[in-house]
């Protein structure tokens, strides 16, 4: 008995002198500007789990606990953004019994943490094409947007479905039809027009762009939208990616100058 409380004890201090810890570490990143818009591609969940001797959806489930993790840092950080490229267009070629278990996942996802978004006052949305998505993964991402529609602090979103092309063509066909039937004219059109006929319309542009896993290229993501975004990559694959190494990619956008073009 006294043994375990010993242990107890001795656990209860570390996970103590853990959270002072990230408190002295986020005060210090809030010291300077933060990203207000913070994407990722989160990409290497089937290559940790082959690692391993895994199935692929392993790594899928160990990629949410990740999720969990990045959410909870962005939230406590301050970040007004996070979108989170969670499946693309190309997707559906994977194999039929991994994407099942990728449609799956925002049900998944509603029951274990829907409270939690809730009391962190967190509003949770999609980025992409409704059209194709299984009937279940939809409803579930309707009560996720019902359940935080409310909510004022970080908008929480994730690309399903999505392909920035795809986007990109859906916005030009909308522009068209409402030049067509009178609502718009030619001479309104510009950069802004475009951004608000885009999925992130109410959204800034992504200050920062993270990709796990050691690729180095954009995979049709946000094309339009990442024109000045910092880009920062690690080889370290999705499921491994921690809080501290969050903590690095903001810390090192911190240290860049973002000239948009000027000298």
């Amino acid at each position: 008995m006294i043994r375990a409380l010993k242990k107890w004890l001795i656990g209860y201090k570390e996970e103590a002198r853990q959270t002072e810890e990230g408190r002295e570490r986020i005060a210090s990143l809030q010291k300077a500007p933060l990203p207000r818009h913070v994407a990722i591609i989160m990409d290497g969940n089937g290559r940790w789990a082959k690692k391993r001797g895994l199935p692929r959806v392993a790594g899928h489930r160990a990629g949410m606990k990740t999720v969990r993790r990045i959410t909870r840092a962005a939230d406590d950080l301050g970040i007004e953004a996070l979108t989170l490229y969670s499946f693309s267009t190309e997707n559906w070629k994977r194999p039929k019994d991994e994407v099942n278990y990728l449609m799956g996942l925002p049900e998944e996802f509603l029951r274990t943490d829907l409270d939690e978004l809730v009391s962190r006052n967190i509003r949770v949305r999609m980025l992409g094409e409704e059209e194709g998505l299984p009937e279940h993964t939809l409803d579930a991402i309707r009560k996720f947007k019902e359940a935080t529609k409310e909510n004022t602090g970080m908008i929480l979103s994730f690309a399903l479905n999505y392909g920035s092309r795809a986007e990109i063509i859906h916005a030009i066909e909308r522009i068209i039809d409402d030049m067509k039937s009178g609502k718009l004219s030619k001479d309104v059109l510009d950069e802004s027009l475009i951004g608000q006929y885009l999925y992130t319309a109410d959204l800034p542009d992504p200050d920062l762009m993270i990709r796990t896993s050691g690729e180095v290229r954009i995979s049709n993501f946000m094309l339009w939208q990442l024109a000045y975004s910092e880009l920062w990559f690690t080889d370290v694959q999705w499921p491994d990616f921690s809080k501290e190494m969050f903590y690095q990619a903001i810390e090192d956008f911190q240290r860049r100058s973002r000239r948009y073009g000027a000298v």
